[in-house]
């Protein structure tokens, strides 16, 4: 007997029925000028090749290469059958690579999208990849829900390293932008994830080993994300419904905190603005004073959980979300300031509507009650 995946047809109670009532409602909507793809995405990078597409990493399996200016997919790498959680591209010769359930990372060669080899030694999720160059060799970094980290030679497919000293899995990965990279004898590399440490590790083609001698612990639960500013200093997206700048001149302490309702995901750092933007488990993006910490504007539009953010030229910020789409927005200074008057403007007018009904000389039904207990009060 078939049996659906139609949520209509099980029972379901009040509130899942008006939640999913409430998404249908909204994903009709065109704030960001949605792209839509075929499945939940799961991450996001920008091409390091052309500033108007990114990458994205499907739960359906595919890398898309999508073009933000048509609104388009302009290529697809396939393959995978599970979820892919992560993508990177190689700066240098266009490789993709992505992190599958399967766990293994997969990889293809760009433009043909032929696929290329496929590394396998993880034995569970691979949750973060990352593509560079060290003494002119291209690496690949990958982190897993089995909480080990490893260094690949991308020619040869040869494991150079695996690095072990989270206790859970690993989420993230960074390279550090104060240390030299392509004609360095090593990187710096930073990682976390979901027993809450950063770490930083110091990799050579020949060895790797743990900078600091303990982590650093700055949030209370999961770090989903983690990404340098111009200055150097770590921004961090947290399980523990905040993001925070950790400062590299005060050794790493905790300079800001933005405080959320929810899980937050992802952060970006627009240095030109002068903005801190973060993505959301509640369906928002939200754009902060990097420097006084308040909060300037929020984005709404997504109907889903926000998965990922990346900052393109020109203030152009793009996000994805488990809603399966792509949207952009701008915070270019008029238009931010425009979104923020049109975000102002929609406020009241919802307020307006929900303003209860009142005839002249009549009481409204809260008028009444209020009354009616002063009344007995009385007696």
């Amino acid at each position: 007997m078939s049996r659906s995946d139609d949520p209509g047809h099980y029972f379901q109670t009040t509130s899942a029925l008006n939640e999913t009532a409430r998404k249908a409602t909204k994903s009709n909507n065109t704030k960001g000028n949605p792209i839509k793809l075929a499945s939940k995405i799961l991450a996001v990078v920008r091409d390091p090749q052309d500033d108007d597409h990114v990458y994205v990493a499907e739960a359906a399996g595919n890398v898309k290469r999508v073009n933000l200016r048509l609104g388009q997919t302009s290529a697809t790498f396939a393959g995978p059958a599970a979820p892919l959680t992560s993508v990177a591209v190689s700066a240098s010769s266009g490789t993709v690579f992505a992190g599958c359930w399967d766990k293994t990372i997969w990889s293809w060669a760009s433009p043909s999208r032929a696929p290329g080899r496929r590394f396998q030694g993880h034995s569970d999720f691979v949750k973060a990849v990352l593509a560079c160059r060290l003494q002119g060799r291209e690496l690949l970094v990958s982190a897993s829900a089995d909480a080990s980290i490893m260094v690949w030679d991308v020619a040869s497919g040869e494991r150079l390293h695996t690095l072990k000293g989270h206790t859970r899995g690993i989420l993230a990965l960074a390279l550090d932008p104060a240390e030299p990279h392509a004609n360095a004898d090593s990187i710096t590399l930073w990682s976390a994830g979901s027993d809450r440490e950063i770490r930083r590790w110091t990799v050579s083609l020949l060895s790797a080993s743990e900078t600091q001698p303990s982590p650093i612990i700055a949030h209370e639960t999961s770090i989903d994300a983690i990404h340098f500013d111009m200055d150097g200093d770590l921004w961090t997206a947290s399980a523990d419904k905040t993001a925070k700048c950790l400062s590299r001149g005060r050794e790493w302490e905790t300079d800001s905190k933005f405080e959320h309702p929810d899980f937050v995901r992802d952060v970006a750092i627009d240095e030109e603005g002068g903005w801190a933007i973060t993505a959301c488990r509640d369906e928002d993006i939200r754009v902060w004073d990097k420097g006084s910490g308040k909060l300037h504007h929020v984005f709404s539009g997504h109907f889903e959980e926000v998965t990922g953010l990346v900052l393109l030229s020109g203030q152009r910020l793009v996000s994805v979300s488990i809603d399966a789409t792509i949207r952009q927005w701008s915070l270019r200074a008029q238009e931010l300031a425009n979104a923020v008057q049109e975000a102002e403007a929609e406020r009241l007018e919802a307020a307006e509507e929900v303003e209860p009904e009142k005839t002249e000389g009549m009481m409204t039904a809260e008028e009444e009650a209020e009354l009616a207990e002063l009344l007995q009060d009385s007696e």
